[in-house]
């Protein structure tokens, strides 16, 4: 490293946000950059440790203290091929991912870990300010064609690498815009669309095809995808789970991610189904404590909620790392988002019992009662209810943020696919039971990180130009695509 005692003259900075009264009256981003010779000091806090932990913690394998020493040097350009040459989509995941880097980072055993996450976005936001980012067209063409169905991270990933190798790509997203749940899963104030944007411009000039509103299975029969030599599905886990609790057809009671579409369909003044959802002037209650029901309090607070809520089955996790889960591990410790910072009043340990309604079917309150976990002989956790906590709790509008079972079951019955014990998508190497069929993403591993996923949807691609071609020039997990590397 360039700077082996950075770590020690340097505290760890991180980028500021807009105010919660300004940031609230719209949806676009709100971080505040930090300037260029405060990333610079912040590169240079990575330490020259023998074992780069982040690295191997990082699902893409970045070469993350190759360009943290880059960003110390002032190589911007330099640090963004290093960057590019792992991750395809490192604007997605310098917003977007939790950092499971950071909390391997060797610095964090005793002092505030690098800001990897940050550098990370700054280098390709500083690649697209300078013009460095531009497509790069494949110099020969295989004549293999190959479908990637969904076009989240998984599929937009997947189909860049294969048409670096050659192959003729084509696109298929259902809904009216590319980009998965980035498109419409995330809010604006986390991911404003621009940014999907301006890559698909990149990718459709490298020659990948783009086809929206085809939902095979649906308006596309999947014998039509016969025409292709390979085929990668990447629709993620779209099922979405709900609560066996009396009254929950009730009307007030939404799913999460029909909230978080509308509210950015609306934005662009795109069409979407059904009723107006809105948390305007209403009490809220959302139920899931990840980061979905995080997105859902944000957009909650900025719609002009009345008063939101949030409810956790599990318990409320420590302040700081849990002694469960040791350095270099993920760790169980409280997650206080910038939506939750906005205004929101957390409840853990409450299960849901049952959805009051009025004569005409409409939510009006929530029956809840507290509950406690106990471990079983045989490791298994077991939910206890607390007899006498019942609480009722009055409310205009449920938003149930509980995550998703897998994948959807109409296209892998149409296609013949095996399901595995979590009803995914079965594969070895990618590969189904169907030898042309592939899949990655959540539909392989079930819901995860948008880092996993262009992970996945990277060594897919691998696996597909093997299938198609004996071999592969695209890169392993974690050795990138520079010459030498």
């Amino acid at each position: 490293m360039g700077k082996i005692t950075g770590f020690i003259e340097y505290e760890r900075v991180d980028e500021n946000n807009e105010a919660v009264t300004d940031r609230l009256k719209n949806f676009s981003e709100f971080t505040i950059p930090l300037k260029e010779k405060e990333l610079e000091k912040q590169g240079s806090r990575c330490m020259d440790c023998g074992i780069p932990f982040c690295h191997s913690a990082c699902p893409l394998g970045n070469l993350i203290p190759d360009f943290n020493d880059m960003i110390y040097k002032n190589e911007w350009e330099k640090a963004l091929e290093i960057l590019h040459s792992t991750n395809n989509l490192p604007e997605f995941t310098g917003r977007l991912c939790p950092a499971p880097c950071e909390k391997s980072c060797v610095l964090g055993i005793i002092d505030n870990p690098v800001s990897i996450e940050n550098i990370e976005k700054n280098i390709v936001e500083k690649g697209f300010e300078k013009g460095w980012i531009v497509a790069k067209s494949p110099k020969e063409r295989t004549g293999k064609n190959i479908a990637v169905v969904g076009s989240g991270p998984a599929g937009l990933a997947a189909a860049q690498q294969l048409n670096r190798a050659g192959h003729t790509v084509t696109v298929f997203e259902r809904d009216d815009a590319i980009g998965g749940l980035l498109r419409y899963g995330i809010p604006n104030f986390k991911l404003d669309k621009l940014i999907i944007d301006r890559r698909l411009e990149i990718l459709e000039s490298e020659g990948i095809n783009f086809k929206t509103n085809t939902n095979i299975g649906v308006n596309f029969p999947v014998k039509d995808l016969d025409a292709f030599d390979a085929v990668v599905l990447c629709g993620g886990a779209t099922e979405r789970r709900s609560l066996p609790t009396k009254g929950i057809d009730a009307k007030g009671i939404e799913q999460a991610m029909d909230f978080l579409t509308q509210q950015t369909k609306s934005i662009y003044g795109a069409k979407f189904d059904g009723e107006e959802i809105t948390a305007k002037g209403k009490n809220v209650i959302v139920i899931g404590g990840g980061d979905t029901g995080s997105d859902c309090i944000g957009t909650s607070n900025r719609q002009g909620a009345k008063s939101v809520l949030n409810f956790e089955i599990m318990p409320k996790p420590p302040v700081g790392r849990s002694e469960t889960t040791p350095w270099p591990f993920w760790p169980l410790q409280l997650n206080t988002s910038t939506s939750h910072e906005e205004g929101c009043e957390r409840k853990w340990l409450i299960n849901t019992k049952e959805f009051i309604t009025n004569e005409n079917g409409e939510l009006t309150a929530l029956k809840t009662i507290e509950v406690e976990w106990k471990i079983l002989p045989d490791k298994r956790p077991q939910l206890i209810e607390i007899e006498g906590t019942e609480k009722i709790w009055p409310c205009d509008l449920v938003l149930l943020a509980l995550g998703f079972t897998g994948p959807e079951r109409n296209l892998s019955d149409q296609l013949g696919l095996d399901l595995d014990e979590r009803s995914n998508y079965k594969a070895s190497n990618y590969q189904t039971n169907i030898p042309h069929i592939f899949t990655a993403g959540d539909m392989r591993r079930g819901q995860s990180l948008i880092v996993w996923a262009i992970s996945e949807g990277r060594e897919a691609a691998r696996e597909v130009d093997i299938f198609l071609m004996g071999e592969s020039n695209l890169p392993r997990k974690g050795n990138g695509d520079l010459p030498g590397v």
